[in-house]
């Protein structure tokens, strides 16, 4: 019987590397070299070579792909063709490894029995791929290997969504290399059992085999992983900091932030593939009766094709600058992957933004940001395909930069994106979602450089925003809240927040802008979301939020600005609609942005036929002004199509007459719309009163932030109509992804008193949610 305590002594000697220190796939080899010794003799011993009827001991798992990392579980396999002494040689070939403590996957079989249990379970099906011969009968091994792939090639398709779910679920369960702080090198996503799941699919013919970049992602992991355990003397696939200063060191990489960046960029290299390579082998769904997908458009020039956001077969990437961002924009709102068609066709045509960008292009951008979870994939997207360096050039320094504090758990690029994510979750906080996106995404942009990283920061996020087409009074604000997303935590969490003194310092510091301190308020709990967990806690949000009640008492409270007197183009066609008692439309054009002005009677209702014609036409509202005039009153609403073209005038007055006529079934239509659309809100909804900003006694203001949605404004207004709420003006802005409206309202009957605001809250929350 083989001695499995020679076998540890041996593996010792490599590892300590007494006859000089082996690199990485040296010392693979040489463990791959020295068990298939060791298991040879212990399988001669044991009557493997002898045995009729024949007996053959094989190998799966990394002695399989002759992978062997120090501290491996050996998977072995002893093949038989109905041998009555199996057992006993079994035993002569575990026992010792037992004894050694070595860790051993084993089973007894025959070359039959190995392939029912393949049909039935997904991983030993995949496991039988890599088999090969240790000792004995080769040609029962020889024959198992052969039809154990044709099994695998004939069945492979049918078991993608298997395999696709329990793909997911490790993912879920060990998260992702790229972009981690500790990544786990073997079940992590784009990790090595994501590169084998390439390998199976290659073999079942599936997929083209995987080329050099991902075999170079695939060894750089191995040799970490090697590295790792050989310096721990155990079994683990967890990158920690302490370890990854010494693996760093042994790879030739100087430090473990280096290593760190050129880990990140292989786990992205196979996660990605592995992504691409699981929507390409499954079959979209099918329409009825076997048709192809339908395309369901999303977007200008943008359509959900099966499950995939594809181009529309007239779209024109060349001429479309803007186009790149819708298709990024449309994909996360919907949760959707880009086809890899369509990155490709926008890698290759797409044109450079020039600055400043055109406000189509701003306006997806925030889309994009404002989307929620569905971001942190289609940035990944563009990042993979080279497009998000297109929109940012500046991301290049950040992009898999690992992060200098423990309590981070992504690398800074990903810590950027996951705050905006965060962030839009808080866009119904502030008056400008747009900004706290955009800013957001950009608090970081100053790492990687030797200079302070909020300084600098600040310095390129005036230039980005500028490029982006922002007001030069809105990129300075957003090089504010760059500059200075660090002073409320840490002011809060270091300073007396009682003290006047404190609160007049920061008060100061920014300058006595209330805009400025509620975005820092919400990128401070976003940017604390997205660190790691624990870093944002109940003390930290209590704290932080006296510190910011504090600041906007000393400013005396929240300024509101009402909307501009009616003009006289207005006031003109207010005098059309007195006088022919219905409803009245004139439409100017600037390209694709329209300016539509509605009148009616004074008795008559405006608000929501307006708005429920507008959204009917797939006009999405980017502001709007309600005034009343001499009898009438009428509506300036800013829009542009959400895609395709310009409604036609007449059939737009003849719906709008209809509307105030009620003979027009807006709630069914715009139902069905919002359906087909698939919109899901990503923030709360949140209702603020303000008194004392109107004239008149009996008028508040009721300011309304909620994510922006197909019909949000019709459902507003019709709320307030069921509540007997006459709308004496109003104000609407879209923001991106998010609505900051305001209503002057006063109540038809009654008085103004808790019991209508409750009401009117209620009403607004449930038509908004």
């Amino acid at each position: 019987m083989a001695d499995g305590g020679e076998l540890v002594k041996a593996t010792e000697r490599l590892l300590e590397g007494r006859h000089g220190r082996l690199g990485a796939s040296a010392l693979r080899a040489a463990l791959v070299d020295l068990y298939e010794f060791w298991l040879g003799k212990g399988a001669a011993a044991a009557g493997v070579d002898t045995a009729e009827p024949g007996v053959a001991l094989a190998a799966v798992g990394g002695l399989g792909r002759s992978e062997l990392v120090p501290f491996s579980d050996l998977d072995l396999l002893l093949l038989h063709n109905g041998n009555s002494k199996v057992g006993e040689i079994a035993d002569a070939i575990w026992y010792p490894l037992w004894d050694a403590k070595i860790g051993l996957d084993h089973s007894v079989r025959t070359p039959g029995e190995a392939l029912k249990v393949a049909s039935e379970d997904l991983r030993t099906a995949m496991g039988l791929l890599d088999i090969r011969p240790i000792a004995g009968d080769a040609e029962i091994t020889a024959r198992l290997a052969a039809a154990a792939r044709d099994q695998w090639r004939r069945t492979a398709r049918k078991r993608l969504g298997e395999l696709s779910d329990a793909v997911r679920q490790r993912w879920a369960r060990s998260g992702e290399i790229a972009q981690s702080a500790e990544p786990d090198l073997k079940h992590g996503r784009g990790g090595l059992r994501d590169f084998a799941i390439l390998e199976a699919l290659a073999a079942a013919q599936l997929t083209a085999r995987p080329g050099e970049e991902l075999l170079a992602a695939k060894s750089l992991l191995l040799d970490v992983r090697t590295e790792l355990r050989r310096e721990l003397r155990r079994e683990r696939d967890i990158l920690s900091a302490p370890e990854a200063e010494t693996v760093a060191g042994e790879l030739g990489f100087g430090d473990r932030f280096t290593l760190a960046r050129k880990l990140s960029g292989a786990g992205r290299t196979i996660a990605y593939a592995v992504d691409v390579a699981l929507r390409s082998t499954v079959e979209p769904p099918k329409a009825r009766f076997g048709r192809r997908p339908v395309r369901s458009p999303l977007d200008e020039g943008v359509v959900l094709h099966g499950n995939e956001v594809a181009l529309a077969r007239d779209a024109v990437p060349a001429k479309d600058p803007a186009l790149l961002l819708r298709v990024a924009a449309a994909s996360a709102r919907i949760r959707k992957p880009i086809s890899h068609g369509t990155l490709r066709a926008l890698a290759e045509t797409a044109p450079e933004l020039r600055a400043p960008w055109p406000a189509d292009a701003l306006k997806a951008l925030v889309e994009l940001l404002g989307a929620g979870e569905g971001l942190v994939a289609a940035v990944e997207a563009l990042d993979r395909t080279g497009l998000w360096a297109r929109l940012f050039p500046e991301w290049g320094a950040v992009r898999d930069l690992p992060p200098r504090s423990p309590v981070h758990s992504w690398t800074v690029d990903r810590h950027l994106v996951r705050a905006a994510v965060e962030a839009s979750k808080l866009t119904t906080t502030v008056s400008r979602p747009d900004l706290l996106l955009i800013g957001a995404l950009l608090h970081d942009i100053g790492k990687g450089r030797d200079a302070d990283h909020s300084e600098l920061g600040a310095k390129i996020s005036a230039q980005v925003a500028a490029r982006l087409g922002l007001s030069p009074a809105d990129s300075a604000l957003v090089s504010a809240m760059v500059r200075h997303h660090l002073l409320l935590p840490h002011t809060a969490t270091r300073r007396d927040i009682s003290d006047p003194a404190t609160i007049q310092r920061v008060t100061k510091t920014l300058d006595d802008n209330l805009v400025l301190l509620e975005l820092l308020h919400a990128l401070t709990t976003a940017d604390s979301l997205a660190t790691g967990p624990g870093v944002w806690t109940d003390w930290k949000a209590r704290l932080l939020a006296e510190l910011v009640s504090g600041c906007e008492e000393a400013l005396h409270g929240k300024g509101f600005v009402p909307p501009e007197p009616m003009g006289a183009e207005q006031r003109e066609l207010v005098a059309e609609a007195v006088a022919s008692g219905r409803g009245e439309v004139r439409i100017t054009a600037a390209g694709k942005v329209v300016t539509v002005v509605l009148a009616v009677p004074a008795r008559a209702e405006l608000l929501a036929p307006a708005a429920g014609v507008l959204a009917l036409n797939s006009l999405e509202v980017h502001a709007a002004v309600l005034r009343g005039h001499d009898g009438g009153r009428a509506g300036v609403f800013t829009a542009s199509p959400k895609f395709g073209s310009l409604p036609d005038v007449t059939l737009l007055r003849e719906q709008f007459a209809r509307a105030v006529a009620g003979t027009l079934p807006l709630t069914q239509r715009l139902a069905a719309k919002e359906r087909d659309y698939g919109e899901t809100p990503t923030a709360n909804v949140k209702v603020i009163w303000f008194d004392d900003e109107t004239s008149g006694h009996d008028t508040v203001v009721v300011e309304l932030r909620a994510a922006n949605r197909i019909g949000l404004l019709y459902r507003v207004a019709g709320a307030l109509r069921r509540c007997e709420a006459e709308v004496r003006w109003a104000k609407v802005a879209t923001l991106g992804g998010a609505v900051v409206d305001s209503f002057a309202i006063a109540p038809r009957t009654g008085r103004v008193d808790q019991a209508w605001r409750s009401k009117i809250e209620a009403a607004l929350l449930a038509a908004a949610s």
